[in-house]
C-alpha cells in the first residue's frame, strides 16, 4: 500500500496572501510547531526548522513571535540561537526582541496547598505528570486517560470560593492560571510595538488556548488557523512555512 500521508501534509493547505512586508507570524509551540510529544520535555523538533524560522524572521523584519503556554526558558531550550520575540506562559512572562529581559506580570502567589494536592493526584496515576510553571501548573494526563475527568473534578474544586485563578482544558491536560491571562493578551501586546505594529498578525495553533489568539489576531485586520481544521498535520503546517519562507522573498 502507498502511504499518502507526506502527500497530504503538504498540498492540503489555506492560502494565506500576505507578502512578508506587511505580516508578523505569531505561531504557538507544541502542536504546531513541534509534533505533540507523551511528555512536555520529550518533543523532538525537526530538523530544518530553526534554519526556516530564522529565514522567516529576516523576511519580515523581526516580526516573528513564539506564543507558547511554556515558559521562555523552555523554548530558549528548544530553540537555541533562534532569535525570535517570545511569549511565555500565555503571555504572563513576555521577550519583545532577542536579547532583551524578560519582563514578568506581578501576578499572586499560587496557593501551595494546591500543588501539594497536585502531587498527590499524580502519584495516584502513573503516566499522568505535573508541569509547574511560575504564575500555575498543568496536570498531563495523556498516559493516563481515564484520570482526565477526575483531575477536572479535583482541580475545580481547589478553585471554588475565589476568582484570581481559572482552570483552563488543553489537549489531554487540565491547566490551572491567573484570571485574565490568556493568548488573545499576549497578541495585543505584540502588535503595539515595533517590529509587529501595523503589520497583519498571521496567529497559528492548534489547542483551544489558542483561540483567543486567533480572535486578537482578526480583531487587528490579520488572519488565524488551527491545527487540523486549516493544516492537517504540524508537519503539512510547517512544509507550508518552509515553502513560504522560501518563495515569498520576491515580496519583500
Amino acid at each position: 500500500m502507498t502511504d499518502t500521508t507526506a502527500t497530504r501534509d503538504t498540498t492540503v493547505s489555506p492560502h494565506i496572501d500576505i507578502a512578508p512586508g506587511h505580516a508578523a507570524f505569531l505561531l504557538d509551540f507544541d502542536g504546531t510547531l513541534v509534533d505533540i510529544a507523551p511528555t512536555p520535555d520529550s518533543v523532538v523538533v525537526e530538523p530544518g526548522l530553526a534554519e526556516t524560522l530564522i529565514r522567516l524572521r529576516d523576511l519580515c523584519g523581526g516580526a516573528l513571535a513564539i506564543v507558547t503556554g511554556r515558559p521562555i526558558e523552555q523554548v530558549d531550550h528548544f530553540l537555541p540561537g533562534v532569535p525570535t520575540a517570545v511569549c511565555g506562559e500565555h503571555g504572563v512572562a513576555i521577550r519583545r526582541h532577542p536579547g532583551d529581559p524578560i519582563s514578568r506580570d506581578t501576578l499572586l502567589e499560587l496557593p501551595p496547598a494546591w500543588l501539594m494536592e497536585a502531587e498527590r493526584l499524580v502519584a495516584a496515576w502513573p503516566g499522568a505528570s505535573l508541569e509547574r510553571k511560575r504564575a500555575g501548573f498543568v496536570l498531563h494526563y495523556r498516559g493516563a486517560p481515564e484520570a482526565g475527568s477526575l483531575m477536572e473534578a479535583a482541580m475545580r474544586s481547589w478553585l471554588e470560593g475565589q476568582s484570581a485563578f481559572e482552570l483552563h482544558p488543553a489537549k489531554m491536560a487540565w491547566e490551572i492560571r491567573p484570571a485574565g491571562i490568556d493568548k488573545g493578551n499576549a497578541v495585543r501586546a505584540l502588535m503595539e510595538a515595533a517590529p509587529f505594529a501595523g503589520r497583519r498578525p498571521i496567529f497559528v495553533g492548534d489547542d483551544v488556548t489558542d483561540m483567543d489568539g486567533i480572535r486578537a489576531a482578526e480583531l487587528v485586520g490579520g488572519v488565524g488557523f488551527r491545527i487540523p481544521e486549516d493544516f492537517p498535520t504540524p508537519h503539512a503546517f510547517r512544509m507550508w512555512l518552509r515553502h513560504y519562507a522560501e518563495v515569498r522573498a520576491w515580496d519583500v
